[in-house]
């Protein structure tokens, strides 16, 4: 179980477990969920710009299966939150935050979705096929090279290959980035490999949006107009599913919105009134 030292400096609350960072002082009642899976830290400037109002927590997942990593979210949210709390979940993290808020809905008193990837296998295909086209012919033969190679668990530095396929990737996703997308934070292949399978197979057997149904809370998705996951695989489904749902499309945005010239601005200004308390 996590067990951080948790100390006081200069007024804020500062951890000292390499496994969750925090940002202001308690009660905690926002956290940030960081994508992948396996990408421990690439939230952190988001994190960072919101413990300027607000206290928040950043857990690094370190589980390798979905329900683990479930389990993993909800110990730090009892430990440390003060629940019910806002779950702002990126990529991979918005499935998670999904899946948590369905499973334990007192804990949560909102979802944030940021750059969600599609809640229906009908809409994945496009994803793979959207980021393979603005590769060059080079870029896109290292793709499949680096992706075979993450599906033989002994083949070599898997840690190395994931990092060169997250800058490929990242470089297809972003439109007018600021500085270099995938420099922030680390990621961890035994947890991509294994997590990513699983969580692949929930949406493609229905389980995924079967559990969004269940969500109580209101949800908010915010997406780029040109992330390769298809706003539609978002809005549409979740439109249908859930009674309190907002969606908000970005322009000239990619997968990653506040590493965005463009639309770092208007991400954080969505952000910021989803968190703002109900008139």
């Amino acid at each position: 179980m996590l067990r951080p030292t948790l100390v006081y400096h200069a007024g804020e609350l500062c951890s000292h477990d390499a496994d969750l960072r925090t940002h202001g002082k308690p009660p905690f009642t926002i956290a940030v969920v960081h994508g992948g899976p396996g990408a421990r830290g690439e939230m952190a400037p988001v994190a960072r710009e919101l413990a300027s109002t607000w206290s928040v927590l950043e857990p690094l997942q370190t589980a390798i299966t979905v329900c683990s990593q479930v389990d993993e979210l909800k110990a730090v949210l009892d430990r440390y939150a003060s629940p019910p709390v806002t779950l702002i979940g990126f990529s991979w993290g918005a499935w998670l935050s999904s899946i948590l808020a369905a499973r334990h809905p007192a804990l949560v008193s909102k979802l944030v979705l940021v750059s969600s990837g599609p809640f229906e296998e009908t809409y994945a295909a496009q994803v793979q096929q959207t980021r393979l086209a603005r590769l060059s012919e080079h870029e896109r033969a290292e793709v499949e090279s680096l992706l075979d190679a993450l599906d033989r668990p002994t083949a070599g530095d898997q840690s190395s290959a994931l990092s060169r396929l997250g800058a490929l990737l990242s470089k297809a996703d972003a439109f007018d980035p600021i500085g270099d997308p995938a420099k922030e934070g680390e990621v961890r292949a035994n947890v991509f490999r294994v997590v990513w399978s699983e969580a692949a197979e929930l949406r493609k057997s229905g389980r995924l949006l079967a559990l969004a149904r269940k969500l109580q809370c209101p949800v908010v998705a915010i997406h780029g107009d040109y992330d390769p996951h298809p706003a539609e695989g978002v809005q549409v489904p979740l439109s249908a599913a859930l009674k309190d749902f907002r969606f908000v499309l970005l322009q000239h945005c990619g997968h990653k919105p506040w590493m965005e010239r463009q639309a770092k601005d208007t991400f954080y200004a969505a952000l910021r009134q989803a968190l703002a308390p109900a008139p």
